[in-house]
């Protein structure tokens, strides 16, 4: 269970959802151990966060844990999709644990959102991958071409192909460059996504490779931390839907324990922005 997910699945605002899909990873496999590798590396945080005065346990977490997959991953996508859209049926907020990257296209189309903020060192706007256009490199493209959602908005990415770059040029994506990240975010307002519904999906290796080396497919020169913290904090008062992946079990735990926080701090900021629209 993820640390302070006590709340009773009825009751639950937001839902954690492990993914350990592990099928198409093109380097360094071990995703598969991404969800309770993190759920581990959670366990020393504080319950309490002074930013926003709340409690990570009095915000209505429930763990719901693993959806464990097989071989045929559109067909595990559609099943991993149909648990996720339950949870948005009972109106909570699902929070993927990955897993690879893949796993976020169920992501998305449980929540069917207007717009993708994607966190991640690569575009992941390949049509196909060695033949497969269920490859992780291939998610991004696939939420936008096949789930029909309006713009993706791809912050950290620092490497693509040819083709991908092109592909990054048409009117609904944007790219963020690391270097261009900080003052991206310090021109965001409050106001940034208030008439859109978003899905926020933060891909670990978009940190710098330093900062979070449990990661299959390694880039250097990327995201700080705060970063990334920032942006999870600036974009979930307006999000339907929060993953965090690609996180595996070839570091000392480090990746595992950033993925942890940036999932507490989408609570703590969706639930302060929710508890500020009803006057609580």
């Amino acid at each position: 269970m993820f640390p302070g997910a006590t709340t009773d699945r009825e009751a639950a605002s937001h839902v954690v959802v492990g993914a350990p899909l592990d099928a198409t990873t093109t380097f360094q496999p071990g995703a598969r151990f991404g969800p309770d590798r993190v759920r581990r590396f959670a366990e020393t945080y504080d319950d309490y966060d002074r930013r926003t005065d709340s409690r990570f346990s009095a915000l209505g977490v429930h763990d719901a844990g693993d959806v464990r997959p097989w071989d045929d991953v559109p067909a595990y996508l559609d099943h991993l999709a149909a648990e996720l859209r339950s949870v948005v049926y009972d109106g909570a907020v699902p929070l993927l644990l990955g897993g690879e990257h893949t796993v976020t296209y169920a992501g998305v189309d449980a929540v069917e959102p207007d717009t993708l903020v994607v966190v991640d060192a690569h575009l992941d706007l390949r049509e196909a991958y060695d033949g497969n256009p269920w490859n992780h490199a291939c998610v991004t493209r696939r939420c936008l071409d096949d789930l029909g959602v309006d713009r993706a908005v791809i912050v950290g990415a620092r490497t693509g192909s040819e083709a991908e770059w092109d592909r990054a040029a048409e009117a609904d994506v944007e790219v963020v460059a690391p270097e261009d990240a900080r003052k991206w975010l310090d021109a965001l307002d409050g106001d940034a996504f208030a008439d859109e519904s978003v899905y926020c999906s933060v891909d670990i290796d978009g940190l710098d490779p330093g900062y979070a080396p449990g990661t299959g497919t390694m880039e250097p020169f990327g995201l700080e931390p705060r970063e990334v913290r920032d942006l999870v904090r600036a974009v979930a008062p307006a999000a339907d839907g929060f993953d965090v992946v690609e996180v595996n079990d070839r570091d000392d735990g480090q990746a595992a324990a950033v993925a942890g926080k940036l999932l507490r701090e989408f609570v703590y900021a969706h639930g302060a922005a929710r508890d500020g629209e009803s006057g609580e």
